[in-house]
């Protein structure tokens, strides 16, 4: 099959880049718009009992003013306000609402609304919509922050505006430029590491200029897929998209060319030469494929749709990339021909390989020392993983120089650290009548009395009388682990246990959003790791034809997990509230899937020497010289892509961006070509069970290695 498709391309190159641009133009013009979200509620099951309290909100109060930001004042010379700063404050106030901005229903100035200090006074602004993240709302925000500015030019007075759809477009505003950025950081590291590689212009700019029509026909499948399927794409996703299409991408190119070079080398004319190379590889190239998109797939099984529309998305990505990898690289590259080369004349010659022979002779020598090394190094780096603490609050990976991050800070100077972000309590009747007043009294008082609480608001009761709603205030920051703490624990007990008897009782905000959350990511935790484990596990069996090698590499891949993330935690974890909460789950797939790759490259390699009669110490020479080059090419190129994410002012991003490089690079140069190279040779024909009872050489109908489809899994090796 990857023959044939592969001479098609080659020979029928104009046909299948006219199919490419069409299907572009198509997806372009048809496809609807991605519309990510960083909303954490919008991403949990319907029955966590903070998406009920919204539910509930929506339907008993339905004209209730919705917080969409809040107005910080204070003195820029940071001393207490006056009785005129605060009269000047009203006018602000008055002059905002009287912008009549869409969506916003009031800006008030609350004279009561001032700090303890005298030193901060609040304008609240309310909205019309319940959804923080409403495209109209957030425009009008940046308006009335625009505006402002103008009224309090002159003026002693400074205004930070922060809150939710405040945030919401500040994050929207640095995400733009955060994908812009790793945009154009991952164009310039892919063109200069194959311009170092390839020493051709022109196989340094194809590839992204290539891969640049795949990452637009990506994101219009992602949106059409994710609209079919009713899926919120996280607000993270497009920059996690750009490194994970050109990365995997450039890799997918690059183990096509060095085996179209390879044949170039051995006499062969070009387009023969590129159809046999797409054939063989294609193979290859699906394999590494279908690992990673099971290990992307195995997401949908989490139960927080951040997780399972992230996995989605990155299945599709690596698709399509596949699809491209197996029709349109090849055709590129066929209508070039072996001036896709010039003006190097290195693809004439064969490599000597010096630094890879010398890696491979010493793997061949001391596989007992090296598996002992290795096996120690990413033990001890995986002791960090035991201090690993979880981050909920995406919001706190914001830059603080932001105005929304810095007004926040300024308010909770000199407010109850909870009052910025209350948590709510609802009461349902579950039969006919109406709420009982004194009963709704005394369970006021009862959350009041709940260790943890600052004050309770009295209950706000719909017009039907059926539903009360309490404004709880904490005496800890909404999105701190003691606040998720008290409302999974003390606070939720007694909102069930002290309520009026025919109840229901919810509790809901951000606090609430957050300790659900991390309830659905422990079990998810629990479910997808085993889950995509075994489904790599079954791949690698099928593909290697064996029992015993999946299982020692699956163990390899782990420590790399480990030892990846446990560098993460020393390195990212120290002076900050916690890591990214889906790290872990980020860690895993990428670092398992994508080094369960380089992994079968080597394996596939050591059978390919030991079946053509090697003794297991050249065989293992000999694999380790002619795979180090592409192992190492391909990690250096895909980590360099992730590493980008470094450069980020997210912090959620830098930590994801160094754990991924880490992890590629760990994959590849220690396990890839030193940990799993030795382990095999000290398992010997054991590791090939029960493939082996039919490869061993001159038995009576083993063919050489090298003429066998099944072993094209080592296509992308340079020679």
């Amino acid at each position: 099959m990857f023959r044939g498709i592969g001479r098609f391309s080659v020979n029928r190159p104009w046909l299948v880049v006219a199919l490419w641009l069409v299907a572009t133009a198509a997806l372009i013009a048809l496809a609807p718009q991605l519309k990510p979200t960083s909303d954490q509620a919008e991403f949990l099951p319907s029955h966590f009992e903070s998406v009920r309290a919204v539910e509930i909100q929506k339907d008993a109060f339905p004209q209730s003013r919705q917080p969409a930001a809040i107005g910080v004042f204070q003195r820029a010379d940071g001393g207490a306000l006056t009785a005129d700063d605060k009269k000047e404050v009203g006018e602000i106030a008055a002059g905002l609402q009287g912008e009549k901005l869409a969506k916003i229903t009031e800006v008030v100035a609350d004279p009561a609304a001032v700090s303890p200090d005298g030193k901060i006074a609040l304008v609240h602004v309310f909205a019309s919509t319940k959804t923080a993240h409403d495209e109209v709302l957030v425009d009008s925000v940046g308006t009335l922050r625009t505006e402002a500015a103008d009224l309090l030019s002159g003026s002693d007075l400074e205004l930070g505006l922060t809150g939710p759809t405040a945030t919401v477009l500040d994050s929207q505003e640095a995400s733009d430029s955060t994908d812009a950025m790793v945009m154009m950081s991952t164009l310039v590291l892919i063109i200069v590491l194959l311009l170092v590689i390839f020493r051709s212009p022109v196989i340094a700019l194809m590839p992204v200029l290539i891969i640049g029509v795949v990452f637009m026909v990506t994101m219009g499948v992602i949106a059409t897929a994710s609209e079919i399927a009713g899926m919120e794409a996280p607000s993270s996703i497009s920059a996690i998209l750009i490194v994970v299409l050109f990365g995997v991408g450039t890799d997918y190119t690059l183990f096509l060319l060095f085996r179209y070079r390879e044949h170039l080398r051995e006499g062969m004319q070009p387009k023969e030469a590129l159809a046999t190379a797409a054939g063989r590889v294609g193979e290859t190239i699906t394999s590494a494929a279908s690992v990673v998109i099971v290990a992307f797939l195995s997401l949908l099984l989490s139960s927080m749709g951040m997780l399972s529309s992230m996995g989605l998305s990155l299945a599709i990505a690596v698709a399509v990339t596949l699809v491209a990898a197996l029709t349109l690289v090849p055709a590129v590259f066929s209508l070039l021909g072996t001036a896709a080369f010039w003006p190097s004349k290195a693809w004439r010659k064969q490599p000597r390989n010096a630094i890879a022979g010398r890696v491979g002779s010493f793997a061949a020598r001391r596989p007992a020392a090296i598996a002992g090394v290795s096996g120690v190094l990413l033990a001890a780096l995986a002791l960090g993983v035991f201090g690993f603490k979880a981050e909920y609050d995406t919001e706190s990976s914001l830059p603080d120089n932001l105005e929304s991050v810095q007004a926040m800070k300024d308010f909770q100077s000199g407010f109850s650290a909870g009052q910025s972000d209350p948590t709510f309590v609802y009461v349902k009747a579950t039969g006919g009548a109406e709420l009982d007043k004194g009963a709704l009294d005394a369970y006021g008082k009862e959350l009041s009395g709940v260790d943890g609480v600052d004050q309770v608001a009295p209950a706000l009761v719909s017009p039907d009388g059926r539903v009360a709603q309490y404004s709880v205030v904490l005496d800890y920051r909404p999105t701190e682990d003691r606040a998720m703490d008290l409302v999974n624990g003390a606070l939720r007990d007694t909102v069930h246990e002290a309520a009026p008897k025919g109840t229901e009782q919810y509790v809901g905000g951000s606090t609430a959003v957050l300790a659900d959350v991390q309830t659905a990511v422990n079990r998810d935790y629990k479910l997808v790791f085993p889950i995509a484990a075994v489904a790599i596990m079954l791949i690698l069996g099928l593909m290697l034809r064996s029992v015993i090698a999946p299982w020692y590499l699956m163990i390899a891949v782990g420590l790399g997990f480990g030892g990846t993330l446990g560098a993460t935690v020393w390195l990212f974890q120290t002076g900050s509230n916690g890591l990214l909460f889906m790290l872990p789950v980020i860690v895993y797939l990428f670092v398992v899937a994508i080094g369960t790759d380089y992994n079968i490259l080597m394996v596939a390699r050591l059978r390919e020497e030991i079946r053509s009669g090697k003794e297991p110490r050249e065989a293992v020479q000999q694999a380790v010289t002619h795979s180090a080059p592409t192992i190492g090419a391909a990690a250096v190129i895909l980590a360099g892509t992730f590493g980008v994410l470094m450069l980020a002012d997210n912090s959620m991003l830098k930590q994801m961006g160094f754990a991924v490089a880490f992890g590629i690079l760990l994959s590849a140069f220690v396990i890839g070509i030193l940990l799993v190279p030795a382990v095999t040779t000290l398992a010997g024909p054991k590791a090939w069970w029960p493939g082996n009872r039919h490869d061993t050489p001159g038995r009576d109908g083993a063919e050489p290695a090298g003429d066998q489809d099944s072993d094209v899994l080592v296509g992308s090796e340079g020679r």
